[in-house]
């Protein structure tokens, strides 16, 4: 009679491995967290600079556009940390993509409608 625990501990990611792979592809969503906090630090100062100031939506918005990288990444982790590497690299590659499309969206709409960020 066999146990199905210990083809399952076998099957299991080495923990250097999903190290690396949440490491790595991590210091990408890293990218997109710096690059939100930047440009809120920018767009405080420009608009700092003219006497006008973000209000809620502004503050929300690039607030969020820092915090939403972060939560993929947690989110991608919890999902493919217990998934074999190629499937864990898809999953974090995949939450990266997301991330990306958000980020193209806060930049649009921070472009598009910049006066409905400032009060």
């Amino acid at each position: 009679m066999t146990t199905d625990a210990a083809p399952a501990a076998a099957r299991r990611t080495p923990l250097w491995l999903l190290v690396a792979i949440t490491g790595l592809l991590g210091l990408l969503y890293a990218y997109a967290v710096w690059n939100a906090i930047g440009n809120l630090i920018e767009t405080v100062g420009f608009y700092g600079e003219a006497g006008l100031s973000l209000n809620a939506l502004g503050w929300f918005i690039w607030i969020f556009a820092a915090i939403f990288p972060i939560l993929v990444w947690g989110a991608a982790f919890a999902i493919g940390h217990r998934r074999p590497p190629h499937e864990l690299f898809l999953v974090m590659i995949t939450g990266l993509g997301l991330v990306a499309v958000f980020w193209l969206n806060v930049v649009a709409y921070t472009t598009l409608n910049t006066t409905s960020l400032v009060g």
